[in-house]
């Protein structure tokens, strides 16, 4: 290898366009710029000419301004917190983050953040941890001798964290069998008429006793639903109750199922034609259905989600048909 046989790769570089050197070489005269007018001459752009009509950047209307790093809060009110509260299902005596928030179902997600807003009260002292709160539901808070503190911070899930602890309990019960296998092993060579213990086959009674224990289960189902019930009526009989949920059937196992929602107005139409017309057998202008079903939406005001027993038992008592059920 020489200096002079260095070389740069074929293709690396390649000679320029020369232009206006004559009509021969395809480029002369108006050096492939066309004749006249303003694209021939040189620093002009033109963008989005549409041969004369209306640019569809001029045609399309231009309102406001979209931020494109704008963040996205969850907004929580005072009297929302309240509730929660009065519900009991926040534990006050921790700090009540945006992930303690989605957990009890008093915000659906937090997003980039929870911002506390909004007036009202407070019937117990709760230590907040917030993205933002207004000055107004801040003072409120600490009048209830409470505390909000301001993290700006993405909130981040936690639910990652019992799941090594599930996945360490199996690892020693995988050894205990290797351990039972050997003296088993040894055993059978020894003893050559061990085909006509039939003993491990006998095993199938206590197979049932499971089956038993969710049979209990199944006849315990409506006790949670009947304490619910108890709330708004504390002689509530259980039989009833059971009655309701064996109606409800697999229903109460999903979400929607288990819940009422009052502000739907298909949910509430399923309420009149599914339970006080079918199965409590009333009849009358849909009007006044209607409206016996939107007095038990006013008489649960204070439940967020609605119980689907509870409701159905309410129907039934307003209405003195609790024994028809």
């Amino acid at each position: 290898m020489r200096l002079n046989e260095l070389r740069d790769n074929p293709g690396s570089t390649k000679a320029r366009k020369r232009l206006g050197r004559g009509i021969g070489s395809g480029t002369g005269k108006t050096a492939g710029r066309g004749v006249k007018g303003q694209k021939s001459r040189s620093g002009v752009a033109i963008k989005g000419y549409e041969g004369g009509q209306m640019p569809i950047y001029m045609r399309l209307p231009k309102r406001g301004f979209n931020k494109p790093n704008r963040k996205k809060y969850a907004e929580l009110s005072v009297r929302r917190l309240e509730q929660a509260v009065e519900a009991g299902v926040l534990n006050l005596k921790k700090a009540v983050d945006a992930n303690a928030l989605v957990g009890a179902g008093v915000i659906r997600r937090a997003h980039d953040g929870v911002r506390l807003i909004g007036s009202g009260k407070l019937s117990a002292a709760v230590n907040l941890t917030v993205s933002y709160a207004s000055s107004g539901a801040q003072k409120i808070v600490e009048k209830a001798k409470g505390s909000v503190t301001i993290d700006t911070a993405r909130p981040v899930k936690s639910d990652d964290k019992p799941a090594p602890k599930k996945a360490a309990k199996p690892a020693p019960k995988k050894t205990a069998p290797k351990k039972e296998t050997k003296p088993t092993a040894e055993k059978v060579p020894a003893k050559k008429a061990a085909p006509k213990k039939a003993a491990p086959k006998k095993a199938a009674p206590k197979k049932a006793a499971p089956k038993k224990a969710a049979k209990d289960d199944g006849e315990a189902r409506h006790v949670p639903y009947w304490e619910a019930v108890q709330k708004y009526d504390a002689k509530a009989d259980e039989d009833i109750v059971r009655k309701i949920v064996n109606y409800c059937g697999i229903a109460l196992n999903s979400r929607d199922g288990k819940f009422v929602a009052c502000t739907d107005e298909e949910e509430r139409h399923t309420v009149r034609d599914g339970f006080l017309k079918k199965k409590l057998g009333l009849k009358g202008k849909t009007a006044d259905l209607d409206a016996k079903v939107m007095a038990v939406c006013e008489q649960m005001k204070k439940d967020r989600l609605k119980n689907r027993v509870v409701f159905y038992y309410l129907l039934a008592q307003n209405e003195k048909m609790l024994k028809d059920i």
